[in-house]
């Protein structure tokens, strides 16, 4: 009798420790939940990283067609005008956050890690991407800025740099990390 008894009450602990776990991880998850989408809505993460990968892309867009311009207005070979485009994409694309982030009331160096933080990776992957399929389409990089193939190649790069870049945000974001840490500071 005893023993049965004794018995029961460890079963009870176990269901009222298995409760308090559950509880736990649901506490956890929903946590996560609200960071990464703003909501628990099914599909609010995408969205999320689809308005983060355009925010990115725009500003790297920017900076890669000045980059483009500026290096064939000065009749630079393909390497130092890809270089210069590269690095314009990168400073558009940080500025567009750091712009962003003090607007929401960060100083100056808070900002830029946060911009650092945010779009390193995913201006890193666009411009590989990017770069990489006009580096790889036949005669784009000699086409002139009057040429049709070096638009296509260009755009063509970025829409397949958007459709790579976009579920690498999602992961990031969802794990707190990149755009997140931008969507932080929008109160």
């Amino acid at each position: 009798m005893e023993h049965t008894g004794h018995h029961g009450g460890t079963a009870q602990d176990h269901a009222a420790h298995g409760n308090h776990a559950g509880h736990e991880s649901h506490g956890h998850a929903g946590h996560a939940a609200h960071h990464g989408t703003h909501g628990a809505r099914p599909g609010a993460s995408w969205s999320t990283a689809v308005k983060a990968t355009l925010h990115c892309l725009t500003g790297c867009a920017i900076g890669e067609i000045l980059g483009m311009v500026i290096g064939t207005a000065l009749l630079w070979g393909n390497v130092p005008t890809m270089v210069l485009a590269i690095a314009l994409a990168f400073l558009f694309g940080y500025s567009f956050t750091l712009f962003a982030v003090v607007r929401a009331g960060l100083d100056l160096k808070s900002a830029i890690k946060v911009a650092l933080a945010a779009d390193t990776v995913s201006i890193a992957v666009m411009e590989f991407v990017d770069n990489g399929i006009i580096a790889l389409t036949p005669g784009a990089m000699d086409a002139h800025l009057s040429d049709g193939l070096f638009w296509s190649a260009l755009l063509g790069g970025f829409v397949v740099a958007f459709l790579v870049t976009t579920p690498v945000n999602k992961w990031m974001i969802g794990r707190g990390k990149g755009h997140a840490v931008v969507h932080a500071h929008h109160h």
